[in-house]
């Protein structure tokens, strides 16, 4: 329980053992216990009954301690607290302030106390990659080595750093791994043991420990690192697809020459941040998963690199899909007086499952199309799937299959049927009445009772649906799903409508339909119908 409240606060009640401990402003001191006023007691006792009685549901053995009558000692709530917790049937509740450093040794220490260790949980499941078949690695020493490398930062002093997290086995510093997403052996260099402020380097690390380590060039978030005589490859880190986009260029010579190299790293350090240049407009346009999100990277670039750039306005990262089947052919016929250029494909587009991407099928019978040029008609169906037939944006959960087509003995190519299978694809998506899809942002808003007629005719005029209120302490909560389109400069406005009393958070939820006359407003400008 906290011991006061907002500028108030001063420390905790601890309701396992009864204590209260007070925190001083200094954040180097050590907390120092205090008594309670009877208020406060009754309070506790409250509480406390009420944690007792709810640990006492979700724990059988602390649940025939509880029906003896007698007190608890805080042994028995701690271990029948670790027990639950393990079952992912309670999640103890801690309260604090990490910028005043207040609770968060008590914090730390229910870290240690109630959350499973590696050998509480089931051994982690993967693939092998030789066989295809389940495999499992036990969290031992002697098991075979296997780890997940979680994040890839850019150190100013010692350089690149890959965090990883070792499920089975040890590893020793230089030894040679073997990355089996990439298929290629690597060779670890120092091997440290990451704190706040500080690193430490250590030899080796085992079963249950995470470290960074440097020298691995070809290792990102999300890759698997294990012995190689025992190769496995453990489920992957999947990031959702960036959602907003800015236009940015460089402000001097200077930032000019290094942008490529900062966007780079940034790149390797978040997966979901992508950044591409716009031929059209010379521009480099950066991609990610927010305002914040592209704000935060763009003040690092200023700060930590020393880049400094201009930038646009965030443009919603818009996709295009198909709604019913279609066939379409394209022929690329060129004639140049000597050699020629011909290419004839035959495809066929359907529909595929929201979020399933692009596949391809190659359904050529009897050689109609010989097989060396299957790979250059799928090289143009992919790049024609970059810029779609409505507004430009990318054309996604397409199926594309390959039902016939021709050649020539002599002035086919794989140039010819790249541009048959462009030509081919993009007449095919036209027929296939094609929609244009925007993401759709899930929306929690905390306001209290006098904001909240405010806040929800706000969200109506945003396109937002409202998902639910509930109740939270004294103040509502708001669920509701928005189009990201209607989400800029939400903060703002948040705060204009509630004195700066609201709060919000938002994530990436779906791809959702454009309505018609949102979609005008979009094609008119980009489209084709312009």
């Amino acid at each position: 329980m906290p011991l006061g409240e907002e500028k108030d606060f001063e420390g905790i009640i601890d309701l396992i053992e009864n204590k209260a401990w007070a925190f001083s402003d200094d954040i180097t001191s050590l907390p120092r216990e205090i008594g309670l006023s009877e208020e406060c007691l009754g309070k506790t006792k409250e509480q406390r009954e009420l944690m007792l009685e709810r640990l006492a549901e979700e724990d059988d053995q602390f649940m025939a301690v509880y029906l003896e009558g007698r007190p608890a000692r805080a042994e028995e709530i701690k271990a029948a607290l670790r027990r639950a917790c393990i079952a992912n049937r309670v999640v103890p509740v801690l309260c604090g302030s990490a910028l005043k450093n207040k609770g968060i040794q008590p914090l730390l220490d229910a870290v240690v106390r109630y959350l499973p260790s590696p050998v509480d949980v089931p051994p982690v499941q993967g693939i092998d990659p030789k066989t295809g078949k389940s495999d499992t690695r036990v969290s031992d020493i002697a098991a075979p080595f296997s780890a997940l490398a979680f994040k890839v930062t850019t150190d100013p002093f010692v350089g690149r750093l890959v965090y990883f997290r070792v499920y089975s086995g040890k590893v020793k510093a230089k030894a040679q791994v073997f990355n089996s997403c990439k298929g290629r052996k690597e060779r670890l260099g120092r091997l440290l043991r990451m704190h706040a402020n500080h690193r430490e380097e250590v030899d080796e690390v085992c079963a249950g420990d995470i470290a960074a380590a440097l020298g691995l060039k070809a290792t990102y978030t999300g890759d698997t690192l294990c012995d190689s005589t025992r190769p496995i490859v453990l489920e992957t880190i999947r990031f959702p697809q960036p959602v907003v986009s800015v236009a940015i260029e460089p402000k001097t010579k200077a930032d000019q020459d290094r942008i490529g190299d900062v966007l780079a790293k940034l790149m390797e350090e978040d997966p979901t941040f992508e950044t591409h240049y716009e031929a059209e407009t010379g521009q480099t346009v950066i991609s990610g998963m927010g305002e914040l999100h592209l704000e935060v990277l763009l003040e690092r670039m200023k700060t930590e690199f020393k880049v400094d750039v201009r930038t646009g306005k965030p443009q919603v990262a818009y996709k295009e899909t198909i709604t019913q089947s279609a066939e379409a052919e394209g022929r690329f016929i060129k004639q140049f007086g000597g050699k020629g250029q011909y290419g004839h494909v035959v495809l066929r587009v359907e529909p595929a499952e929201r979020g399933s991407g692009f596949s391809f099928t190659n359904r050529i019978r009897h050689g109609a199309i010989p097989a060396e040029f299957i790979p250059a008609v799928e090289a143009g169906v992919r790049e024609s799937l970059d810029r779609g037939v409505l507004a430009n944006y990318p054309v996604v959960d397409v199926k594309v299959e390959l039902l016939d087509g021709s050649y020539h003995e002599v002035d086919s190519s794989d140039v010819a049927f790249k541009m048959a299978g462009s030509l081919a694809l993009k007449e095919a998506v036209s027929r296939a009445k094609p929609v244009l899809l925007e993401p759709i942002m899930k929306l929690d808003i905390f306001a209290g009772e006098q904001f909240l007629g405010d806040v929800l005719a706000d969200l109506d005029a945003r396109r937002a649906s409202i998902e639910g209120i509930g109740v939270q302490g004294g103040t509502r909560v708001v669920h509701a799903l928005i189009p990201l389109g209607e989400a800029f400069g939400y903060a703002t406005a948040l705060r204009s409508l509630s004195q700066g009393r609201a709060t919000y958070s938002m994530e990436f939820h779906h791809y959702q339909q454009v309505p018609p006359n949102v979609l005008e407003q979009i094609v008119g400008p980009r489209g084709r119908f312009a």
